[in-house]
């Protein structure tokens, strides 16, 4: 009997692991087969397009709409300055966050519980769009590159992350560091940053997506194109593209290469973030902390 409900529990594991990695698969090909079909799109000659039969394997090859979007200046310029933009921007966040989180872990800090529950109000309300734009209005950000640095270089719910975060690492190293006479910054800095680089890599991973891929800050408050991100510049083209005017100042006045050009345009924007990913990954399962602490 004893052996029976082993085999029966054995089969129902098998099942539950085999339906997991079914869900897990179909959630996979949502997000994959998308990009193909993308980057397909994006190869694929025109003729093919117009009637529609590129699906996940391009059709009659063509990279004329890369060497648009890799000869044009305009997009090089506001690839380069988004890039240097979401690095400005991750340093900065990060930076900012830090010190945020840093002090809200001491429970001698005074007023400690105050700022926590101000700090989390901003988390469920907000001014809104008008009386933000008169903020930035009145701060002399308006059409500064620095209205797409400095309004958003702190999110809440990455500072509470990297706070837990913080509770976690044990409170005999900071006790011995204090002891040995290390102030509060030296503590920060050599026990603190070093044991928290997966949150580190995790939160820049959140900040540099988010910044890569905003621009409605830039749609709001830039007017100099020259300092458009490139999404900002990928919305203006997607969204005038099917004009005669604009497909015609493109070179795509064909209703194929209109929609070659989309994809290209799609394609140059999404996968630099995405090679980031990879390199960070390690830092998601890899805890630091462990064996920080030796009996």
């Amino acid at each position: 009997m004893e052996e029976n409900s082993r085999v029966i529990r054995s089969f129902k594991t098998q099942v539950g692991d085999w339906v997991f990695v079914i869900i897990c698969v179909l959630i996979s090909l949502m997000c994959i087969l998308p990009m193909i079909n993308l980057l397909a799109r994006s190869l694929s000659g025109t003729d093919y397009l117009v009637r529609h039969e590129v699906y996940l394997w391009p059709k009659g090859w063509n990279i004329d709409a890369y060497k648009t979007v890799l000869t044009d200046m305009k997009y090089i310029r506001a690839f380069i300055w988004t890039v240097v933009l979401t690095i400005m921007c991750t340093l900065l966040s990060l930076v900012m966050t830090t010190i945020c989180a840093y002090p809200l872990i001491f429970e001698n800090l005074r007023g400690r519980g105050v700022i926590n529950i101000v700090i989390t109000i901003t988390m469920f309300f907000s001014a809104g769009t008008i009386p933000n734009y008169l903020l930035m209005k009145s701060l002399n950000l308006l059409d500064n590159p620095l209205v797409l640095m400095v309004p958003y270089c702190l999110s809440v719910y990455n500072m509470i992350i990297m706070r837990s975060f913080f509770y976690g690492i044990p409170d005999s190293l900071r006790e011995s560091a204090e002891i040995d006479g290390a102030s509060y910054f030296r503590i920060l800095i050599s026990i603190y940053l070093p044991l928290s680089k997966p949150v580190l890599a995790t939160l820049a991973l959140f900040y540099a997506v988010g910044r890569w891929n905003g621009y409605s800050d830039a749609l709001m408050y830039m007017k100099d194109k020259n300092y458009y991100p490139l999404q900002l510049l990928l919305y203006n083209i997607l969204n005038n593209i099917n004009s005669v005017e604009v497909a015609t100042q493109e070179g795509f006045s064909a209703p194929g290469l209109k929609d070659s050009l989309k994809s290209a345009i799609v394609m140059f924007s999404t996968i630099p973030i995405l090679c980031i990913y990879p390199s960070l990954q390690k830092y998601f399962i890899h805890g630091v902390t462990l064996g920080a602490v030796k009996e």
